[in-house]
């Protein structure tokens, strides 16, 4: 177990100085420096052209020691209101889930959450209220975002 944990350790701290350093940074991603390396926290700012895009996300990112052979657990901590995120905040996403490699990292998970708040997947729907919303009445699933966005401020 110790050499799972000393490896997750080494992914784990290379990922985040990657992140972190000015080179490799994501536009819109503030990754905080975490006190425990298997706890990250991160900010993600709501995509331009999005319902999202006025918005500051709190993201919670939990590793286990099998990291990268399993994925972390992600979720929002700040409220959301998305197709593909549960009510508790968690995301559905192919890649937390079914189409998860090791070849994956933080900067892939992140990328894909940018995504996904971008173009919702309705096929697959964590949230069935939002996801029945945005088909039916775009306009409607826009306005509820920007005002849960506005009462979390």
């Amino acid at each position: 177990m110790s050499t799972n944990l000393n490896f997750t350790n080494i992914r784990l701290s290379r990922e985040l100085s990657k992140l972190q350093s000015e080179s490799d940074k994501l536009e819109g991603i503030i990754i905080e420096t975490p006190t425990d390396l298997m706890l990250w926290h991160a900010k993600i700012k709501g995509p331009t052209n999005s319902p999202y895009e006025n918005g500051v996300f709190d993201v919670e990112l939990k590793f286990d020691t099998d990291y990268p052979i399993k994925p972390p657990s992600v979720k929002f901590l700040t409220k959301m209101y998305h197709p593909n995120i549960y009510r508790d905040g968690k995301i559905c996403i192919d890649i937390l889930q079914s189409e998860w490699t090791p070849a994956q990292n933080i900067r892939t998970i992140l990328l894909s959450i940018i995504s996904l708040l971008m173009d919702p997947n309705t096929s697959s729907p964590a949230n069935r209220e939002a996801s029945d919303l945005y088909n039916s009445d775009i306009t409607a699933y826009e306005q509820k975002v920007k005002n849960i966005i506005n009462l979390t401020k």
